[in-house]
């Protein structure tokens, strides 16, 4: 069914397994994409060129550069005309032990804030128009399970997460009633950050997981198209992908 069949999403750093997977599953439901990357644009476009439908659109723009998610709300508005939905994709992270505080030097704190924070803001701040145009639209964070159990990656991008969590809650009111903003809180993904893990952590992770398993990409993407599409009556939540991993 193609329920979001004429409206416009913007998927940020859509060429990666999970925005890959996002932009797929609203494709399917009639979407047309915008789907941005930071610095492979053949693996952004072969994404692209596999979904269904016509018309979308490939632009390179770093969430963390605002002059180039200005110019990408103009030239959406100039091409499209409306965004119905904004999933903030886009990040970063590194593998650092959380004990190990001088390994994680200011340089790379600043760059996950930068992206995986700031980003996501500055990506709400320069759509906001467009998606109060008409009906209003949807903003979409991807967040992650690390910002309420402190455990990932390295500190930093727990607290990126947090503060991404804390951000939905704040423009969720803020932006109410034309624009609804959601988190959708993945914890660990079958993608290429896990696979590059030792198995054994990740059989480790999956039998602490009460559904005996991570997540995998079209789990999150599920979610996203759910936030979009059916949870209309929803806003400044944090929803969980996480298979009831604190629960194990």
């Amino acid at each position: 069914m193609n329920v979001l069949e004429g409206q416009v999403a913007l998927v940020t750093g859509g060429g990666g397994g999970i925005g890959s997977a996002i932009c797929r599953k609203l494709a399917a439901a009639g979407a047309v994409i915008v789907l941005t990357y930071n610095s492979d644009r053949q693996k952004a476009e072969t994404v692209s060129e596999s979904l269904d439908g016509a018309g979308h659109l490939v632009v390179e723009a770093p969430v963390d550069d605002s002059a180039a998610q200005a110019q990408l709300a103009g030239l959406i508005s100039q091409r499209f005309g409306r965004l119905d939905i904004l999933v903030n994709n886009a990040g970063i992270t590194q593998s650092v032990p959380h004990d190990d505080l001088d390994a994680l030097d200011d340089k790379l704190i600043d760059r996950i804030f930068r992206v995986n924070w700031r980003g996501a803001f500055a990506s709400i701040r320069a759509h906001k128009s467009l998606l109060m145009a008409d009906a209003g639209g949807v903003v979409i964070n991807i967040s992650s399970i690390a910002g309420r159990t402190g455990v990932g990656s390295n500190v930093a991008y727990c607290a990126s997460k947090a503060a991404m969590d804390s951000m939905t809650r704040s423009l969720a009111r803020a932006l109410a009633p034309q624009i609804r903003v959601l988190s959708v809180s993945p914890g660990w993904v079958n993608g290429e950050y896990a696979q590059r893990m030792p198995r054994a952590l990740i059989e480790e992770q999956e039998a602490m997981t009460p559904l005996g398993r991570i997540a995998e990409a079209e789990d999150v993407a599920e979610a996203v198209y759910a936030a979009a599409a059916h949870l209309r009556f929803s806003t400044g939540d944090i929803i969980p992908v996480d298979g009831g991993r604190p629960l194990g």
